[in-house]
C-alpha cells in the first residue's frame, strides 16, 4: 500500500492528453463563439444574455437609448451573484463548503419568494385584463433580482467548494444574520448606483451581471465535469481548479452557444422581444 501524499505536494490530476483536450475544446468553442456573435464587446454581451433572458427593452435599462444586455432582473439576480463572490473571496470564505444556518436560509428563502412574487405580477400584465396588485416597476425587478442572485451565490459556492476541494473548509459563505445584514447593505449601494442614469456605471454593471452569467454555467460545468472524471475532492491549490474551470467554461460557452443558436434560428434577430412588454 503506497503512503499518502504530504499536503504540500499536489499529485497530477489529469493526463497530458485530457488537458490537451479541454484546451483545445475550450478554444474552438470561444472562437466559434466570438465569430458567431454581434461584434463589439456589447455586442457579445448582448449575445450572452441572449441566451437566458428576454430582453424586452420597456423592462430593461437602457445605455445611449440602447437597452442593456439584460433586462433590469436579469441584470439584479447576475449582479448579486457577483457581489456576493467578490464579497465571499474578500472576507476568506471563497473556499467556505456550508451551507448557512437556519435562520439565514429562511431570509433566503423570502428572497427567493419576493422574485417569484414580483415577476408572477410582472409577468401577468402581458396579458389583457390583468390588473396586478401593484405596478410593476424596473426599480422593483432590479432590487428582487439581486436578492435572488445574493441566494443564488451562497447556495452555489458551498456546493462547488464541497465537490472540488480535498479538503472543504468547514465554514458557511453567510456565517450569521449579522453577515447578511452587511451584504445586503452592500448590495444596496450597488442597486443605488446602478439606478444612477450614469452611461459609465452602466455599462459597468452591465458587463459584470453578463459575466455573472458566464460564471455560474462556468461553476455548474466544472461540477459536472470533476462527477464525471470522477476527481472530486482532489483540489489542494487554486492551481489545481485550472482543469475543470476551463472545462467549466468550454460547457459555459457551449450551453450559451446553442441556446442563441436556438433562438436566433426561430426569430432571425438579435433583438429581445420587443412586441411584448
Amino acid at each position: 500500500m503506497s503512503a499518502a501524499l504530504p499536503d504540500h505536494i499536489t499529485p497530477r490530476l489529469y493526463s497530458r492528453r485530457v488537458v490537451g483536450v479541454v484546451i483545445a475544446l475550450a478554444a474552438l468553442l470561444i472562437v466559434i463563439w466570438l465569430l458567431g456573435t454581434p461584434g463589439g464587446v456589447l455586442g457579445k454581451a448582448d449575445a450572452v444574455g441572449y441566451a437566458i433572458c428576454h430582453r424586452i427593452p420597456s423592462r430593461s435599462f437602457h445605455f445611449h437609448g440602447r437597452p442593456l444586455p439584460l433586462c433590469a432582473r436579469c441584470t439584479g439576480i447576475y449582479l448579486g451573484v457577483m457581489i456576493g463572490l467578490i464579497v465571499f473571496l474578500l472576507s476568506g470564505r471563497g473556499r467556505a463548503a456550508r451551507l448557512p444556518g437556519v435562520r439565514v436560509l429562511a431570509v433566503l428563502i423570502v428572497f427567493g419568494l419576493s422574485i417569484a412574487l414580483d415577476g408572477l405580477n410582472s409577468y401577468l400584465t402581458l396579458f389583457p385584463g390583468y390588473h396586478p396588485v401593484y405596478a410593476p416597476h424596473n426599480t422593483l425587478r432590479l432590487i428582487t433580482g439581486m436578492a435572488a442572485g445574493l441566494t443564488m451565490i451562497t447556495v452555489v459556492l458551498p456546493v462547488f467548494n464541497a465537490t472540488m476541494w480535498h479538503a472543504p473548509r468547514s465554514a458557511a459563505p453567510l456565517a450569521s444574520l449579522k453577515e447578511l445584514a452587511a451584504l445586503v447593505i452592500i448590495a444596496a449601494l450597488v442597486a443605488v448606483l446602478a439606478l444612477i442614469d450614469a452611461p459609465a456605471l452602466r455599462v459597468i454593471f452591465a458587463l459584470l451581471s453578463v459575466t455573472g452569467i458566464v460564471l455560474m454555467f462556468a461553476l455548474i460545468g466544472a461540477v459536472l465535469f470533476v462527477t464525471v472524471t470522477r476527481r472530486e475532492n482532489r483540489a489542494r491549490s487554486w492551481r489545481d481548479l485550472a482543469v475543470p474551470g476551463l472545462a467549466g467554461l468550454a460547457f459555459a460557452i457551449a450551453l450559451i452557444g446553442a441556446i442563441d443558436l436556438a433562438r436566433y434560428a426561430l426569430t432571425g434577430t438579435w433583438e429581445g422581444f420587443t412586441s411584448l412588454g
